[in-house]
């Protein structure tokens, strides 16, 4: 039996509606950009396996850390016990964080991290002796699958059966350059009528809403306003830290800094699961007590994982390098020149960047999950290209190693998958 028929025997994956889509691609091998499957067809990785593996596939700078750290030390509980892997991925860590940034809590995926910060926004009011219950979110943003993560997420496919479950969160637009007076009046009248105790957001990039962008100087006053009414401000970076907007978090294009950071995905160079939730020195002191209740009770039987905190200190001195930060500028120019060339297509409805982000969107209606969406995607595949699109929107978020050639193969690839449409 081959892997993909073996596959049906037990495994559910995630997103999957298996009565329609019973076939899965057994992939056997991975390395740079590049996925190999069983039959030994070969895809260019363009979202970089969910936008993790930013340093590209098996990245041996990465894989040679991590098998000598299996040798010294492979799992701990990090309840009460510390180790070197941990201490020195926080210093590296808080070196490139926002400013305002200096404690660190661990889990284990994007989802739980974006759990923990709503915690600490939640717990810091109530520490305080203050009633805060109300959250504030963007519209159409997504957070992850968790219950916390779900009430602050509004994109319905993934929320419909467990909304009556979930936590209060009233919900503002995005800021687009020109509506930002409009959103500041409308919470100033949120916060007349309700307790606020934070506001969860995707910055600038709302990867799950098709990579939908905002404008940053807009989502800067609307960070001011909430640091002036303390409403605690909790940036889920889980998609767009570690370089993807150009910068090393999306956050360093506002003034105005979170007092939460939500991170993962690429925290581990795509090698091993993990996640990190940062927070100011003044959220950290509101649970620093006598009183044991005040403490954060929330725990995960791997958080600190010794392999994945080596595997993401290898990933920060790979961000650092002159290499990884040339290729980001050598990418996000590549994306210009591609725009430059599609943007007019009668097919193309519009288009985005933000770093090595890039999005269009094709003019033509179509379900997120619906047939023609995986005519494309099949059309992507067929060709050697992995790209997963959100619907009609097309999006390309490769490996910050990808070479020009395999980028031209991407890009050519879209304009082809147009004259299929």
């Amino acid at each position: 039996m081959t892997l993909k028929e073996r596959d049906k025997k037990h495994l559910w994956h995630p997103l999957t509606q298996h009565k329609l889509h019973p076939d899965t691609i057994a992939i056997v091998k991975a390395k740079d950009c590049t996925l190999t499957d069983e039959d030994g067809n070969t895809y260019i990785d363009a979202i970089a396996s969910w936008y993790t593996c930013m340093y590209g596939h098996c990245n041996a700078f990465v894989t040679d850390r991590v098998a000598a750290q299996m040798q010294q030390l492979d799992q701990v509980v990090f309840s009460g016990f510390t180790h070197e892997p941990a201490i020195k991925l926080s210093e590296a860590l808080i070196s490139i964080l926002p400013e305002n940034q200096n404690k660190l809590f661990f889990s284990d995926n994007g989802s739980t991290s974006v759990e923990i910060g709503i915690k600490m926004a939640l717990q810091y009011h109530f520490n305080k002796g203050e009633k805060r219950n109300i959250l504030l979110a963007f519209e159409d943003g997504f957070h992850g699958d968790t219950f916390g993560a779900m009430s602050v997420s509004s994109l319905s496919v993934y929320n419909g059966p467990f909304e009556e479950y979930f936590l209060d969160v009233k919900r503002i637009p995005t800021p687009n350059g020109e509506n930002h007076n409009s959103i500041l009046n409308l919470l100033e009248k949120l916060v007349l009528e309700h307790d606020i105790a934070g506001f969860v957001y995707e910055p600038l990039v709302q990867g799950a809403a098709a990579m939908k962008m905002h404008n940053a100087d807009g989502l800067n006053q609307i960070l001011k306003f909430c640091k002036d009414h303390h409403i605690i401000t909790v940036a889920d970076e889980v998609m767009t830290g570690f370089g993807k907007t150009g910068k090393n978090f999306a956050s360093d294009y506002m003034d105005t800094k979170p007092d939460i950071i939500c991170m993962s995905k690429a925290l581990t160079a795509g090698l091993l699961p993990m996640a990190i939730t940062s927070c100011s020195q003044p959220i950290y002191d509101a649970f620093y007590s006598d009183d044991m209740s005040k403490g954060l009770f929330h725990g995960h039987t791997y958080s600190a994982n010794p392999l994945a905190c080596t595997a993401a200190l290898a990933g920060i001195e790979l961000l650092k390098s002159e290499a990884i930060q040339q290729n980001i500028e050598r990418i996000s120019a590549a994306h210009q020149g591609f725009n430059e060339r599609i943007k007019e297509h009668p097919k193309v409805k519009s288009t985005r960047q933000t770093g090595v982000i890039f999005a269009l969107d094709l003019n033509i209606e179509m379900e997120r999950y619906g047939d023609l969406r995986d005519k494309i995607f099949k059309f992507f595949m067929d060709n050697g290209v992995f790209l997963r699109p959100l619907g009609s929107t097309i999006y390309i978020q490769a490996p910050y190693v990808i070479t020009e050639s395999e980028l031209e193969k991407v890009y050519q690839t879209i304009e082809n998958a147009l004259d299929i449409l």
